[in-house]
């Protein structure tokens, strides 16, 4: 096999093949260095006296289904010029490891497509050898995310069962996390914030949810930035608060007529009108219950209205639609909805930030359930930091169930 065969075919240069033979479904390649190779280890001189050599075995990248081995003969040298006696460097694996850079390489590019199991499955590698080496790449991309040009972030907690919760920092711009702590408590931001002072970056407007301990983290650590406030988060605070209506009124409901029309349309009131099913008798179960129900039409409609906050085209028409919708609300007569149009109007200024910067937590939303899913998979990571390495890697993951 000629020196342009052996490298452009097996990306092997600096080195001899002095004879290749197959045995049992391995290929077995021997090598020997070539001249200019043989240098100190430490000075890099030629200057050296050869002090015999040893065997390398190196698992190299297969050739269909059979495994390829690298023999190496690695001479130890004495240098004339240091004095150093060491092993001559291989160029072609890190040190104490029995697999090549080459192999490496395509470890880590078949994790982008393929679960860990599938890529030891296809190459006879053991799964924890696979992620050993997909582990040590992800920490030299990973182990510090760069954050010098964040500039719109997204922060939220994300549960992954039995009481285990992580706060997970978002790259709105980018989608990529740069940011995984245990707890969902405002103290566990402090490290983050540290390294966007140290990096000097500057950050114009964070997405959160209501949570009093990241607003608080973020208005101390953040004081220029702009809080924005969820939309998701506030539909779905007000659908709780529909959901506590409805379960009172059926509570205090008088006679079984009224019972029945309340029951089981928990889930009605939930959904957007435009989704309601009309074959599915949804709408007309829906009118049914409302038409009787004088306090829950109100609640239900006033939630549409909100909806329309943020189609208003300007924020200062967003601004006055939230004045009437408070009215409104204030009308009600009912207690629920007073507390929650209060609660409204002591955000408004974080929730009419949506049109200075229309970002919002929906993508960390998105990037939560592939969190879930990447932990489902794999069963529960026993791994802590690896399992944090692949939550930074997670938006370059073409196959998002890897595992």
């Amino acid at each position: 096999m000629s020196q342009a065969m052996l490298y452009h075919g097996f990306r092997v240069s600096g080195y001899t093949l002095k004879k290749w033979e197959f045995d049992q479904h391995r290929v077995l390649m021997h090598l020997e260095p070539q001249e200019h190779r043989v240098c100190c280890s430490a000075c890099s001189s030629q200057n050296v006296i050869r002090r015999g050599s040893q065997i390398r075995w190196l698992r190299h990248i297969p050739i269909q289904s059979d495994m390829t081995w690298l023999i190496v003969a690695l001479p130890t040298v004495e240098c004339r010029d240091c004095g150093v006696t060491r092993q001559i460097k291989s160029g072609l694996a890190q040190e104490k490891r029995s697999y090549t850079h080459g192999l490496a390489r395509y470890v880590v590019e078949l994790c982008r497509h393929m679960t860990i199991q599938g890529v030891a499955q296809h190459l006879g590698l053991g799964w924890d050898l696979v992620k050993q080496i997909h582990k040590e790449h992800l920490h030299r991309q990973f182990a510090e995310p760069e954050l010098r040009q964040l500039r719109q972030i997204a922060i939220d907690e994300i549960n992954l069962g039995k009481k285990r919760w992580k706060t997970i920092v978002l790259d709105l711009e980018t989608g990529a996390i740069v940011f995984v702590a245990d707890g969902k408590k405002g103290n566990v931001l402090k490290p983050f914030f540290r390294r966007v002072k140290r990096a000097k970056a500057k950050i114009v407007a964070v997405a959160v949810d209501f949570g009093k301990a990241y607003i608080a983290a973020v208005r101390k650590h953040l004081p220029t930035a702009t809080l924005v406030f969820d939309r998701f988060h506030l539909v779905k605070l007000f659908n709780e608060k529909l959901t506590k209506l409805r379960r009172d009124l059926y509570r205090h409901a008088v006679g079984p007529l009224q019972k029945k029309v309340l029951k089981g349309i928990r889930w009605l009131l939930l959904k957007r009108d435009a989704h309601l099913d009309d074959k599915q008798s949804e709408r007309r179960r829906l009118e049914d219950a409302l038409r009787l129900n004088e306090s829950l039409a109100t609640a239900y409609y006033l939630k549409e209205d909100l909806c329309q906050l943020w189609d208003q085209g300007t924020k200062e028409r967003a601004r006055k639609f939230l004045g009437t919708w408070y009215q409104s609300m204030m009308a009600s007569g009912t207690r629920i909805l007073h507390d929650f149009a209060r609660f409204v109007m002591t955000h408004q200024h974080g929730l009419l930030a949506w049109y200075d910067h229309p970002i919002s937590t929906g993508p960390l939303e998105g990037t939560n359930h592939k969190i879930k899913t990447l932990q489902r998979t794999h069963y529960g990571f026993r791994d802590e930091e690896y399992f944090t390495l692949r939550l930074y890697n997670l938006h370059n993951s073409r196959y998002a169930l890897v595992g």
